[in-house]
């Protein structure tokens, strides 16, 4: 609103009223006044959950290794983040731009997702929260949402890098003047050489660019699912989920922003998203948010994200890849919430193909995986077999989120290196 409104301004000359029309001073604008929303509105809804008993009991001391309790903890203190990324998104945003009005639609839905996760597990008591096909429909009801969206919006376009060549060597690299709807999408390391998802579905000739779209839905309702999952399942320890997504952010936000400037993505070769500078304003919030809310959520925990943080979190980040076409990326910047998700997929088979056999086997001491890490010889169970028990000593939970983190910077870097690799 406050851009509209100091637009309108520019037109009197008053003072400062062209600065809104800048991205780099929006984004700032947008991480500091996020920052201080969640900081400051965090400290009253703590309170507020502390007064109305909306508290999780994550587990007892006595069944930790360094005998730290999480009881009477409150929880759903996602909804801080969600209000630190929405209020500054609406201030300063474009919010007649197709991209900010998709990533608002995230944050919303899948906050009411969570939300009504966390409403079951603390009001009705039911650990389980809400049924898991429940949350896939939400999820699946998203992602078609977003892919048909970006299908048959007309603002949702690219233009695709041209190389221009002399004596076989490229001289410069510039982009196709014209926008146009494309299934395309980057795939990383690899240079001049787009991945189009009409190429699955060639044989159908002429309608294989129609069918192409329905590939990129289809891609897109997995990516989304497989991220909000993933990041959900990371959110298992202090400051684990909120800081490894902050890293992530801060890496779309440098992708989103190379997209968005033509002459940076002529400089490293990737294809030009006219619109998407938008999506730095909401990226510069959620980081701030983040940020804002780790004040917090560090050990030790003054509040829980709950489901309607980490489901919120994992789908903006998804629904952002996709958007910029980064989609085939996520396996290594979210590399950490792959690895949480393969844990739980890999630990449950493997006990299953076990029990057909009437046996007891188990791959990992505890999954999500960053719980292996803290679980002691005396916590196992003496009739199950297990295939991997080391390290021999268990981690404060306080050593793995930041260990956590760190693998998520150096997943970071290997992200952005692939722009130059390229």
């Amino acid at each position: 609103m406050f851009y509209y409104l100091f637009d309108y301004l520019t037109k009197f000359d008053f003072p400062g009223a062209r600065m809104f029309g800048y991205v780099s001073f929006r984004s700032l604008m947008a991480i500091i006044l996020s920052l201080l929303i969640s900081a400051i509105f965090g400290e009253y809804f703590i309170r507020l959950l502390k007064r109305k008993q909306i508290t999780e009991t994550q587990r007892d001391a006595s069944i930790d290794p360094f005998n730290v309790g999480k009881v009477g903890v409150p929880t759903m203190g996602g909804v801080i983040i969600i209000i630190a990324i929405l209020i500054p998104c609406l201030l300063l945003g474009k919010l007649e731009n197709v991209y900010m009005i998709l990533m608002l639609v995230t944050t919303v839905w899948l906050g009411t997702l969570g939300f009504l996760d966390d409403y079951i597990k603390v009001f009705r008591k039911d650990k389980e929260g809400l049924h898991g096909k429940f949350k896939i429909i939400g999820q699946v009801g998203l992602g078609l949402i977003v892919g048909l969206t970006l299908y048959l919006s007309p603002s949702v376009v690219i233009r695709e890098n041209v190389e221009i060549q002399q004596n076989g060597e490229v001289v410069n690299v510039i982009h196709k003047a014209q926008d146009e709807k494309s299934t395309k999408t980057t795939i990383p390391f690899f240079k001049n050489n787009n991945l189009d998802y009409a190429d699955f579905v060639g044989f159908l000739g002429d309608h294989a660019k129609s069918a192409g779209w329905i590939v990129f839905v289809l891609v897109t309702i997995f990516v989304v699912t497989a991220v909000s999952n993933g990041a959900n399942l990371n959110d298992g320890m202090d400051g684990m989920a909120a800081g490894n997504s902050a890293i992530i952010g801060v890496t779309l936000g440098i992708l989103a922003y190379v997209s968005s400037h033509i002459e940076y993505a002529s400089y490293l070769n990737i294809m030009y998203i006219p619109g998407s500078e938008e999506l730095v304003i909401f990226i510069c919030a959620l980081i701030g948010a983040l940020i804002g809310f780790l004040w917090y959520n560090a050990f030790p925990a003054q509040v829980f994200m709950g489901d309607t943080g980490s489901l919120t979190i994992g789908g903006i980040i998804a629904v952002l890849a996709i958007i910029i076409h980064k989609e085939l990326l996520i396996p290594i910047l979210c590399g950490v919430f792959l690895a949480e998700n393969l844990s739980v997929i890999l630990q449950v088979k493997y006990f299953q193909k076990g029990k057909k056999k009437g046996i007891k086997q188990r791959i990992f001491k505890r999954t999500p995986i960053h719980d292996h890490f803290r679980t002691t010889f005396a916590q196992l169970d003496p009739e199950c077999s297990y295939l991997i028990t080391g390290p021999s000593s268990v981690f404060h939970e306080s050593k793995i989120t930041v260990r956590f983190w760190i693998v998520t910077i150096v997943l970071a870097a290997i992200t952005i290196i692939t722009l130059k690799i390229r």
